[in-house]
């Protein structure tokens, strides 16, 4: 289901470092890019190593002249955390989506005092009239026995919004452990294919 009718797909990741929005973006990079498609990426980290703010935006297209997503053309936005999901959601156009996991992880800007969390982000995106899908991608990692599976889970979730078949993308996730870690094959497919149930249910 592509929220875009022009010919290239806008993708803003955002969440916490170590929540793995680099690798997201990469893999989302790489599986274009062997579709054929023009990519380019682009990442700001703030203090990443640390827990702060990182973001990325992919984009693909027959032929894409730059790595930034101006604010209001994003097709899709993946909210690792859902605070920054609020704060990066007026990058969307009207027809996108927000793709967000529920689960709280306060960057060190609110913990030492320079900012206050939102007391409730996901409504806050509600309200502002955005197509929402949000759900515990956290949990359902911990369900799964491996907190580093939150990545996979929101890939599958986001896998029905794009311009190629969810299995390519799936094959691609799985592609990465099968040479590396096989004992993850197995379990990654399992939280791929529950981000798809999570996001269709939410």
């Amino acid at each position: 289901m592509k929220v875009n009718e022009s010919n290239i797909t806008n993708i803003l990741v955002a969440g916490i470092g170590g929540q793995g929005v680099m690798t997201a973006a990469e893999i989302l990079s790489l599986t274009a890019m062997a579709q054929g498609y023009d990519v380019k990426k682009t990442e700001v980290a703030g203090m990443a190593q640390r827990g702060g703010v990182v973001t990325s935006h992919v984009r693909f297209g027959n032929r894409v002249l730059s790595p930034a997503i101006p604010p209001g053309e994003a097709d899709i936005l993946i909210g690792f955390e859902p605070a920054e999901s609020l704060r990066w959601c007026n990058h969307l156009r009207p027809s996108g989506v927000a793709m967000v996991n529920t689960t709280r992880q306060e960057p060190p800007v609110v913990s030492i005092g320079l900012f206050d969390y939102p007391d409730d982000p996901v409504a806050g995106i509600r309200k502002a009239g955005i197509k929402l899908h949000a759900f515990d991608a956290g949990a359902i990692a911990k369900a799964l026995g491996n907190k580093k599976l939150v990545n996979t889970v929101m890939l599958g979730a986001i896998s029905d919004y794009l311009p190629f078949p969810a299995e390519i993308l799936k094959d691609a996730i799985l592609d990465r452990f099968r040479t590396r870690k096989p004992d993850l094959v197995a379990i990654n497919e399992q939280a791929f294919e529950a981000g798809r149930t999570a996001q269709a249910a939410a």
